[in-house]
């Protein structure tokens, strides 16, 4: 088992009664539940941040190729265009 530590933190009353809700429900602790959504949390900004990060690596390479917002929005208001005409037939 991993080594622990302990956190306290303030949360709303509703979002502590939602809590213990899931808890009584799901058969476990608040302690796991709030493991479990900090670490999803967790999860979810680490590969955001990461990816941000390697996009502006590529916005900063010397070979970076730019396009012109306005010729992309035509091309994308085209596509949504053609998706919408094929849907009607």
């Amino acid at each position: 088992m991993p080594q622990t530590t302990t956190m306290t933190i303030r949360v709303p009353i509703e979002t502590m009664n939602r809590l213990a809700d899931v808890s009584r429900s799901t058969e476990r602790s608040k302690s796991y539940l709030a493991n479990k959504a900090i670490e999803e949390f967790l999860d979810a900004q680490e590969w955001q941040i990461l990816a941000i990060e390697e996009a502006v690596k590529e916005a900063d390479a010397p070979d970076a190729d730019f396009q012109n917002h306005a010729n992309v929005l035509a091309r994308m208001k085209k596509k949504v265009a053609a998706a919408r005409k094929s849907e009607q037939k």
